[in-house]
């Protein structure tokens, strides 16, 4: 078994039932087996036990697995089919009662609720703490709290701020407040008292907990997205120059269950498939009179309809020519030989692959037609299995940031706060270096100080324009390249195009590559095997047909409130 933090210790919920109009005694009997607010609380294991239970809330589907196909969906990377659920992200149809609009409201608030009961209790108990245990668990909780916090008002544009349980039906009524609202009432004070008292690291028995590292990268993130780039590059450098993280050399050690909480990884939530076997992976702990599956579902979704999957989400045209243009160098003594980079073997398996797939050959099975030109090796089985569980359970951990998303990061806040070129081009080449391709550095030595753009599609405009290395152009590479090729499918592109603002002009940029596609199909040769380097078969996919009429920053960039809010809670337009 794993060695990490067992999510899979369950908390019963402690509620409060009102009853009218009963006046027979045995209702005022207390149940000597029942744990109520009464009787919890009292001792500094049970605080260990509830702070479980928020870590196990992360474990839910639409926080950290299978459910994040809906967000993963809806920015350039991500395409699929008209008879997934999916569909109606992809065009941008859904609506405020449509399932992944109300369950991850609901997830993330459940996750809300159970930090607010630690922290709240915390200050009231009068139990005893080993030194510098209740600072400890406090500080877990808030960066929790931040976390689902954090999810929330990025999701949604917004978020009800609750910071107790409530108690009363008027409790619950509270009105919508602000991204910045929220960030500087909750976000930024939660991360901040986290980061003054969370420790470096854990006990090796401890695994999977909150650190310092986490904290800071996590704040850093939040001053990003807040354009408070000083600040966001400052604390990055300090998780950068911590010696604590280092890149894995094998960027594939991030996507299995092989070596998780790695020296690359910062936050990362535990899943494991061992424990409570037989239980569907779509369980999770609040269901009444079950215990959660403590299993991701998200190995399913992304695996290949032939081998036990759903490829519910396909990579799109554009991110599988990213990974083609991610050409390799030949002198980086990482390859062998290889034609594709490290990180396209890692993240998609095209038809063309240079590994196994599920323990076969590349096309040994079906696939790989109808226009799915590639499906998502990253968080699926494929390494080692020769099919996806039929269950939906899988262990593989799932990390919210790592240390090469903090180095992209950090180039960005450099580059927006300084304009220091060479400093953001020295950690975007750390990246490229990892992945075995030609650094930004190495283009620019070779070609008079300039590189190419690779996110222009040369199957589409016949070549990539070369450009000289600015605060804009280098900008560009970060937004259009080296985040989608370093973190897809790891659940920040939607934000990240929302918070540039770019939306209108990819998806413009990508529907207008699908007519290129659509009506040059004899050239693509559509109807026999298709040429490289995608090789589309059958008929060209219409990811972006209706995502780029459709789409209208007030209507998209967040989920709409979820109707059953809107409906119970009389505040929320106040």
């Amino acid at each position: 078994m794993k060695n990490k933090i067992k999510t899979y210790i369950i908390l019963p919920v402690l509620s409060v039932f009102l009853l009218a109009g009963c006046t027979e005694d045995f209702l005022d009997q207390s149940n000597p087996n029942t744990i109520t607010t009464d009787t919890f609380w009292k001792s500094s294991t049970q605080f260990q036990s509830a702070l479980v239970t928020a870590y196990g809330a992360l474990q839910f589907q639409h926080i950290s697995g299978g459910g994040l196909v809906y967000d993963m969906i809806m920015g350039d990377i991500g395409g699929t089919e008209s008879w997934y659920r999916p569909f109606a992200f992809r065009n941008l149809t859904f609506n405020d009662g449509t399932y992944y609009v109300t369950d991850k409201w609901n997830e993330l608030y459940i996750g809300i609720f159970r930090t607010n009961q630690i922290l709240q209790n915390l200050e009231t108990t009068e139990a005893s703490f080993g030194v510098g245990e209740r600072e400890s668990i406090a500080a877990q909780a808030h960066f929790l709290r931040a976390f689902f916090y954090f999810q929330v008002a990025h999701t949604y544009g917004g978020a009800v701020i609750h910071t107790k349980v409530a108690e009363t039906k008027e409790d619950f009524a509270k009105p919508f407040s602000s991204i910045e609202d929220v960030t500087n009432a909750i976000i930024i004070p939660d991360l901040q008292y986290a980061e003054a008292h969370l420790p470096r690291n854990w006990s090796s028995g401890d695994l999977g907990r909150i650190t310092v590292g986490a904290a800071k990268s996590m704040l850093g993130k939040v001053y990003l997205f807040d354009e408070n780039y000083t600040e966001a590059a400052r604390l990055f450098k300090e998780v950068i120059d911590s010696g604590v993280y280092s890149l894995v050399p094998d960027i594939m050690d991030n996507f299995t269950d092989e070596n998780e909480f790695n020296s690359e990884s910062i936050f990362e939530v535990a899943y494991n498939s061992e424990v409570n076997p037989g239980a569907n992976g779509e369980i999770v702990d609040d269901n009444v009179n079950e215990t959660g599956a403590e299993a991701t579902t998200i190995s399913r979704a992304f695996g290949q309809l032939s081998f036990g999957g759903y490829n519910t989400l396909l990579p799109s045209y554009y991110l599988h020519e990213l990974y083609t243009s991610d050409e390799v160098d030949v002198s980086n003594s990482i390859n062998n030989g290889n034609l594709h980079s490290k990180r396209m073997s890692a993240s998609i398996a095209p038809i063309n692959a240079e590994t196994d797939y599920y323990l076969l050959p590349v096309g040994e099975r079906g696939g790989w037609a109808f226009g799915q030109s590639a499906y998502i090796k990253k968080y699926s089985n494929w390494y080692h299995l020769k099919q996806e569980d039929a269950n939906s359970r899988s262990g593989i951990n799932f990390r919210h940031i790592r240390l090469a998303d903090v180095y992209l990061m950090y180039a960005e806040a450099v580059l927006e706060s300084s304009g220091n070129v060479a400093e953001a081009v020295r950690y975007i080449d750390m990246v490229r270096a990892r992945a075995g391709v030609i650094t930004l550095q190495k283009y620019m030595d070779e070609n008079g100080g300039q590189f190419p753009q690779l996110h222009i599609s040369k199957q589409v405009h016949g070549n990539q324009p070369l450009v000289s290395a600015t605060k804009e152009t280098v900008m560009t590479h970060i937004r259009r390249v080296e985040r989608p090729l370093e973190l897809a499918f790891e659940g920040h592109r939607w934000k990240d195009l929302v918070r540039w603002g770019i939306v209108k002009e990819v998806f413009d940029d990508l529907r207008a590559d699908e007519v290129w596609r659509q009506n040059n199909q004899d050239i693509l040769e559509i109807s026999g095997n298709g040429v490289a380097p995608l090789f589309i078969k059958e008929r060209v996919r219409p990811d972006f047909n209706l995502s780029s009429v459709n789409y209208q920053p007030a209507a998209h960039d967040f989920l709409p409130i979820p109707v059953q809010e809107q409906q119970t809670n009389p505040e929320i337009n106040n």
